[in-house]
């Protein structure tokens, strides 16, 4: 312990020298105002660790701890969420001081009423990996930086005798409230405990071991909430903290970290490199060309944004707590959290069997684990808990496409059973779902919305238990996924809401408004349910008579303009007439024109939505970020095409945004070029894979990842080439 202490008592002068490449590219404030939700601070992809700052606000749009219109601070936590509708975690929050100080949240505009701090935005530094800002009420600069369970931060004080860090336990994000706390002064130089709190996600248990760079000249204990560590430091000084971070135990946590940093070694900037080293590993999947730098900010952090979830959920050692709350371990997978599985199944996880293929079976054993523990694949899971979340069976396509697709490395057979009995349980309405073809509006709210979610999943397991030669399950699940008919009505031309005896309308009916879960929609209205039929198309059509007058309708919805009502939720954002590209129901819409023959049209409306609602600003992203849907939107529709379908891996073609882009997809490289491009050359002529012409309207994803070369020729007439 003496020659630990003589070690961590040298000081830490280091500067940042790595040479960027793609990474100077990202700008992780994209998406940090308006209603983007996105994590600021520092982390490696997909990592459990966040470090980040937390606000003292708590409402809606500060659900990752930080909002560009504010600049308190009420210490910085290690874990965040991204992008979401509901905050949670800001687990083991810190705050360096000077002084005395209150310990409680505080109140803004009141310094004596706490702890925190006004920000110095002009002197903020955001970057993948790292994290600077600067505490104006204490004159502290702030550096933080992370591992995979690991956060490090690098404190530079001035010359004080009362210099401290407060370890905050009480304090979480939004719902998250503490229910039990533990701090312990373990050694002279380090800290352990733990933080079990409840909110979004129930009885969470996080677990840390905090070192220090210099031994602790005082210990002040408050309570188990709080304790404050006390040095004396000069002009300048820098004080790092590593802190190790775990799900199971202190002990883990302690292991963790040892195993991540190096026990005697306290060097903020090599972890800080390999923080970059590790995005950058990860933003070179993908290479893209054009003269536009704006455009290669915004592409690239959308990259980074899709790899903050799902986050790791696991010690080094592959013991994690399941979710049936026991601690397990891991014998041939990795396990994750963060499964935001309504919005991520669109277009996140497609995107992800592209470019991390290598990660497929871990996020589908971590399904299929939590399947086994809670009786059901998961819905939205956070932490080891299911949250149940939004509606629908949404991990169905996940696991049903990784199977399509030809991804190995999970029992297939455990995968189907998991996705049948998800879908053949009581709750959540699929009792009536099953009874009628479709949830009545008797049975409670957002019940259109809920029928058309389980249909797309029932559709998705259809063609499991084809691939698996069950056609009894085939035909059954292929019927109840046409369950959308049921509450079209084709005298107004909507879907809408139905009662049990399947003789009435719910009235009065309006397509235009939408009240937040209390209507027949989530997060929507009519005009944009009603083409949530990504998996039937043909069958949608169907329904309005035929092709002339589903087009008819479908033009509509780009131009025509109605009052949402009062209640509304802010999530029906990103509007071009109807379609609302700030949710992720209306993400498959634009393709339906390519679908039916006027790919022109999808072109045209693709490029809108990225140049007219993806920004290298802060407002950046018309809606919530929803752990990386809105982002993969962008960057798949960027390579020029879009998995409509839930699941199989069919890429509808739309409009490619870049002159050439490089994309690894495991073993093999594609390579997209655009002939052609600029100027009014918007439209797709012609399609070639490796030289043969591509003579469809999609893609599989079987001939995009054997690579070679995707040639798009475009051209300045709308033309259908298929």
């Amino acid at each position: 312990m003496k020659r630990l202490l003589f070690i961590l008592s040298l000081p830490v002068v280091c500067t940042l020298t790595t040479a960027q490449t793609l990474t100077k590219y990202v700008n992780p404030l994209i998406g940090s105002g308006g209603h983007g939700h996105v994590f600021v601070g520092a982390n490696v992809p997909f990592g459990f660790a966040q470090a980040g700052p937390t606000s003292i606000p708590q409402t809606w749009d500060w659900c990752s701890g930080y909002h560009r219109s504010d600049s308190t601070v009420i210490g910085f936590s290690q874990t965040h969420l991204s992008g979401t509708g509901i905050g949670d975690l800001f687990d083991v929050t810190i705050m360096p001081v000077t002084g005395k100080v209150t310990y409680a949240r505080g109140e803004e505009g009141k310094p004596e009423s706490g702890m925190w701090s006004y920000a110095d935005r002009s002197r903020e530094v955001a970057r993948p990996g790292y994290y600077k800002t600067h505490l104006l009420r204490y004159d502290i600069t702030a550096e933080m930086t992370a591992s995979q369970r690991c956060t490090m931060y690098r404190f530079t004080f001035p010359e004080s005798r009362e210099a401290g860090i407060v370890v905050d336990l009480e304090n979480g994000g939004c719902w998250d409230k503490a229910t039990q706390t533990y701090v312990e002064h373990c050694s002279p130089v380090a800290l352990m405990g733990y933080r079990y709190s409840t909110g979004w996600a129930k009885n969470q248990r996080i677990y840390f071991f905090m070192l220090f760079s210099k031994p602790i000249t005082s210990f002040e204990k408050v309570d188990e909430r709080y304790c404050r560590v006390g040095f004396e430091t000069g002009k300048d000084e820098q004080i790092g903290v590593k802190i190790g971070l775990s799900p199971t135990s202190m002990t883990a946590a302690m292991q963790n970290l040892f195993q991540e940093t190096n026990l005697t070694e306290f060097d903020f900037d090599k972890m800080a490199q390999n923080a970059e080293k590790a995005w950058e590993k990860e933003l070179s999947k993908i290479k893209v060309k054009t003269s536009d730098e704006q455009k290669k900010r915004i592409f690239y952090t959308a990259l980074y944004h899709t790899m903050m979830a799902p986050a790791l959920f696991c010690d080094i050692d592959k013991t994690y707590r399941g979710a049936d709350g026991k601690v397990h371990t891991a014998t041939n997978f990795t396990n994750y959290t963060v499964l935001s599985l309504w919005d991520t199944y669109r277009a996140a996880h497609p995107l992800m069997t592209l470019i991390h293929p290598e990660r497929m079976a871990d996020i589908v054993n971590t399904m299929l684990n939590i399947y086994q523990q809670q009786g059901k694949l998961p819905v939205w899971h956070l932490m080891g808990w299911e949250t149940n979340t939004m509606v629908g069976n949404p991990a169905i396509p996940v696991v049903a496409d990784a199977m399509l697709k030809g991804f190995g490395g999970f029992d297939k057979n455990l995968a189907y059973e998991a996705m049948r009995q998800s879908a053949m349980l009581d709750e959540r309405g699929l009792k009536e779902y099953r009874e009628h073809g479709y949830i009545p509006y008797e049975q409670g709210h957002e019940n259109v919305s809920r029928t058309l979610e389980y249909g797309i999943a029932d559709w998705a397991l259809a063609q499991a238990a084809k691939q698996m030669g069950k056609a009894e399950d085939y035909s059954y699940f292929m019927k109840r996924s046409k369950g959308y008919r049921l509450l079209f009505d084709k005298r107004v031309g909507f879907v809408r809401g139905k009662s049990q005896d399947g003789t009435t309308w719910r009235t009065p009916f309006n397509p235009f408004t939408s009240t937040h879960e209390q209507d027949d929609f989530t997060e929507g209205n009519a005009w944009q349910y009603t083409w949530l039929v990504p998996h039937d198309v043909e069958g949608l059509v169907e329904t309005f008579g035929g092709k002339r007058n589903f087009l008819h309708k479908f033009d509509s919805l780009f131009i025509v303009n109605g009052d949402l009502g009062a209640d509304a939720p802010p999530d029906i954002s990103g509007l071009i007439g109807q379609y609302a590209h700030g949710n992720e129901p209306s993400h498959h819409i634009l393709y339906l024109y390519t679908m039916l023959g006027q790919p022109w049209k999808t072109a045209d409306l693709v490029r809108k939505v990225l140049n007219e609602q993806y920004f290298d600003d802060y407002d950046g992203l018309s809606g919530n970020e929803d752990a990386g849907q809105m982002s993969a939107w962008y960057l798949l529709s960027s390579m020029g095409f879009y998995q409509v379908e839930p699941a199989g891996g069919r890429y509808v073609f739309g409009y490619p945004n870049f002159d050439e882009m490089s994309v690894s997809m495991g073993q093999n490289t594609l390579r997209i070029v655009v002939k052609n491009a600029g100027g009014n050359n918007h439209y797709i002529q012609r399609i070639t894979l490796n030289g043969k012409p591509v003579k469809k309207y999609w893609i599989d994803h079987k001939e995009l990842i054997t690579g070679g070369t995707l040639e798009y020729t475009m051209g300045p007439k709308p033309k259908k080439w298929y």
